[in-house]
C-alpha cells in the first residue's frame, strides 16, 4: 500500500502550514511505502542543501520504519546501529523524517523536512504524516 498523490498533497498542506507557523523556510519531502519521491517542495528561500537533507530524511524514515531522531539515538558510537548512516546511499539521521502510517499500522509512505532546528524540521515533518495518518508504527525490536 502507498500514500496517494492526495493523501500527499495533503500531508504537503499540513507541513507548509506548520512551517509557516514557525515563520521558516522549509524543504519537505513525501515518499511512497517503496522510498520513492511521490511529492516535493522547496518553499521560497529555503536553503537548497537542505532538497537532499529532507529526500533522504523521507527515504530514512520508510526504510526503517522509524523517525530519524530515534534511528540517531541508535547510531551513536557504541549503539547498536553505529555508522548506518553510510549505508543505503546515504542516511540522515537526525530529526525531521517521520513514517507515515495509516491508523491501521500499516506503513504508507515517510515525510522528510530539513530548512530549520531539527527541533523544527521534526514538529513540520509530525504535522505533515498527521493530516493523514500516525507517525508510529507498533512496537519494533529497535525502538527505544
Amino acid at each position: 500500500m502507498h500514500v496517494t498523490h492526495e493523501q500527499s498533497e495533503l500531508a504537503l498542506a499540513a507541513a507548509i502550514s506548520k512551517a509557516k507557523e514557525l515563520g521558516t523556510q522549509m524543504c519537505i519531502a513525501v515518499v511512497d511505502s517503496g522510498a520513492d519521491l511521490k511529492l516535493f517542495v522547496r518553499m521560497d528561500d529555503a536553503w537548497v542543501g537542505s532538497v537532499d537533507i529532507a529526500i533522504k530524511k523521507a527515504k530514512t524514515a520508510c526504510f526503517f520504519g522509524m523517525k530519524t531522531g530515534q534511528i540517531g539515538q541508535l547510531s551513536q558510537p557504541g549503539g547498536p546501529l553505529y555508522g548506518i548512516e553510510h549505508s543505503n546511499d546515504g542516511l540522515i539521521t537526525f530529526p525531521g523524517g517521520v513514517p507515515i502510517v495509516t491508523k491501521e499500522g500499516v506503513l504508507i509512505g515517510a515525510i522528510g523536512v530539513s530548512g530549520s532546528a531539527v527541533e523544527n524540521d521534526d514538529l513540520v515533518a509530525k504535522a505533515g504524516a498527521e493530516a493523514i495518518g500516525v507517525s508510529d508504527l507498533p512496537d519494533h525490536p529497535w525502538r527505544t
